[in-house]
């Protein structure tokens, strides 16, 4: 089926970040280049299948770069390319505006429950 070229900008950034771990990755690629491992590990619940493919898409959509160090081990790096580097005010807006938000779900959650739903 072709996908409807939407009419709304904002589209085109949700192509790029959207789904549950991409800005997660890209937040803690903003302070600098990071191995796979330590990705892993800042990133709690996210499976090292779902990290590849969502590390990939981001590669492939020219947002982060990843390098490849010919030794033994094989060590790779993650960064952000200058395109990357674009979206570090659109992450830094949804974090201040989840913290602002910080008690909203667990309010509407608790107000469900209340209300019997």
């Amino acid at each position: 089926m072709k996908r409807m070229k939407s009419v709304c900008p904002a589209d085109a950034t949700l192509q790029v970040i959207g789904g549950r771990w991409k800005t997660v990755i890209l937040y803690h690629l903003f302070p600098g280049k990071k191995r796979y491992a330590e990705l892993s590990r800042r990133m709690s619940g996210i499976t090292p299948k779902m990290l590849t493919q969502q590390l990939r898409e981001l590669e492939r959509d020219g947002v982060v770069r990843r390098k490849v160090y010919a030794q033994v081990p094989p060590r790779v790096e993650y960064s952000l390319t200058p395109r990357g580097r674009t979206l570090r005010p659109i992450v830094e807006a949804m974090c201040e505006w989840g913290a602002k938000q910080g008690g909203w779900a667990a309010a509407a959650d608790t107000e469900a429950l209340s209300n019997g739903s």
